[in-house]
């Protein structure tokens, strides 16, 4: 059951604005940013606060930030500095940035729980009896247990929040262990799983264009969707995280925590409301219906050269790459798969949901005439930061006779009188968070249901197969998916479209 406590708060995901209608202000927050010094510190949290603190989204705020490096209170504010000119989507002048500079303050680990107290308690005083806590857990998940003592022998749990970063757990065992540990310390309410995948405009356009608009809804079920692909190939490698990812693996630190949580959007039921409580439950219901995943509808992979890679084992088992089918058991969805593609090292680095739909008979058709040969309609989700949709459907080529064609529709956000409102997904995410909005985030009971139905995988993982740095894959992948066929690479590219100007 999803938890009672948590909190109700209406939240219209479906506008591109980031207005809250019948909220009260927010209270003034101090941001404590564990990990501070570390590299998704650098390339998005700091620069996300930096413009959340300037803009009219954010209440007053002030940044403590801790990590294990022992230097000066200045020294954490170049390092900033540099992040945010380095990494920010937005612009920051230097009025802004010296007002945002003022804001933020550091204490080295050494300085114990002690030390972490009294910074908190100086930015309080700054922001008023009413401030609020904030902390964001930028740490590898080795490290979460021993952030969350500190928080609690600093007495820092009362009136605060906590943000936490994936993996949760590495199967049903320890994601049990980890949320009891947590619920030692917090209640359900305070606790915000993240995932930056659902913070992304695309992703709760998905939500707008399935429950907004009677074209889509009445058929989004298995009498006329023929399956559903959710593909996101990387280009990175390791990035320096080799130890990482080596006690994780593709499925671990991509699937469980960011695919699945897209398929949910994609599959839930309508909620009753767009509010948080309702969002979960229909979203932990997916999960509940979510068949074990079977070692024989999975491939692993591992690019060539992986195992000379700095921090790898030379004979490491670990998949760099995966692809599985999956399917969901009730009623709107059954006998409809669901195919997953990750991987890094791959030939583009994508991210979209592509929905097939099922064919129209062609018997009335001529032959020859083009019908069928470019493969089912399809919906089409970019999750970049563009935000674009495509609906692609045959039509008549221009000319004498019966030639069909493949054509689309396609939309981004680019093209709106609003594409200046877009928020990062991590800006988005944390102002969320400070509202105790839970609406884009995971559930104690959700995850727990997605180790559950991995544990077949788990216990018994099919061997990986190589592939070469720069592909789709293994070649088994076509196998998996067969009789259908993968939809990146595209046949043709996204239409180029040009920002709204007046």
């Amino acid at each position: 059951m999803v938890d009672s406590r948590l909190q109700t708060v209406a939240y219209p995901a479906l506008s591109s604005r980031p207005f809250r209608r019948d909220l009260e202000p927010l209270a003034p927050h101090v941001i404590v940013l564990f990990g501070a010094t570390g590299d998704l510190a650098k390339r998005k949290l700091l620069s996300g606060l930096a413009y959340l603190a300037e803009s009219t989204l954010a209440p007053d705020l002030r940044v403590v930030g801790t990590a294990m490096e022992d230097i000066s209170v200045d020294e954490f504010r170049i390092l900033a500095r540099s992040a945010v000119e380095n990494f920010g989507m937005h612009v920051i002048n230097g009025e802004a940035w010296g007002r945002f500079s003022e804001r933020l303050t550091y204490v080295p680990h050494s300085a114990g729980p002690d030390g972490l107290t009294a910074a908190v308690k100086d930015a309080e005083t700054a922001l008023g009896p009413n401030a609020r806590r904030l902390h964001y857990l930028s740490v590898p998940p080795k490290s979460a247990q021993s952030v969350i003592t500190m928080l609690r022998d600093a007495d820092l749990v009362n009136n605060s929040r906590v943000v936490m970063e994936k993996p949760f757990g590495h199967d049903l065992t320890s994601a049990i262990g980890l949320n009891d540990f947590l619920h030692e310390a917090f209640e359900e309410s305070q606790i915000f799983r993240i995932d930056h995948f659902l913070g992304k405009e695309a992703a709760q356009n998905i939500l707008a264009f399935r429950f907004a608009n009677g074209l889509f809804e009445p058929i989004w079920n298995r009498n006329f969707i023929d399956h559903i692909q959710i593909d996101i190939p990387e280009t990175l490698g390791l990035d320096l995280r080799s130890n990482f990812y080596e006690s994780t693996g593709a499925y671990k630190d991509m699937v469980v925590t960011h695919l699945f949580q897209v398929l949910a959007f994609v599959a839930m039921e309508p909620p009753t409301a767009l509010e948080p409580r309702a969002i979960s439950e229909e979203k932990n219901k997916v999960f509940r219906s979510l068949l074990p995943v079977r070692p024989a509808d999975v491939v692993r992979g591992q690019y060539t050269g992986y195992h000379s890679e700095d921090g790898v084992a030379p004979d490491s088992d670990t998949e760099t790459f995966i692809a599985l089918k999956v399917g969901l058991d009730n009623w709107r969805w059954a006998g409809v798969p669901f195919y997953l593609r990750t991987g890094k090292r791959m030939a583009e680095g994508m991210r979209i949901i592509s929905i097939a739909f099922k064919e129209a008979p062609r018997t009335m058709f001529p032959p020859g005439s083009g019908v069928g040969t470019q493969g089912p309609d399809h919906l089409t989700f970019d999750l970049a930061d563009s935000s674009r949709v495509s609906l692609s459907f045959y039509g008549k080529r221009p000319g004498p006779g019966m030639r069909l064609e493949k054509l689309s529709m396609q939309f981004s956000t680019q093209e709106t009188d609003s594409a200046g409102d877009v928020l990062e997904a991590y800006e988005r995410l944390i102002l969320d968070a400070m509202r105790g909005d839970h609406t884009l985030f995971t559930t104690a009971e959700g995850i727990e249901s997605l180790w559950d139905r991995s544990a077949p995988l788990l216990e018994d993982p099919p061997p990986v197969r190589p592939y070469g740095p720069g592909t789709w894959g293994p070649n088994a992948i076509h196998q998996l998916i067969a009789p259908n066929a993968w939809r990146l690479p595209f046949e043709r590219a996204w239409r180029e479209s040009k920002p709204v100007t007046h």
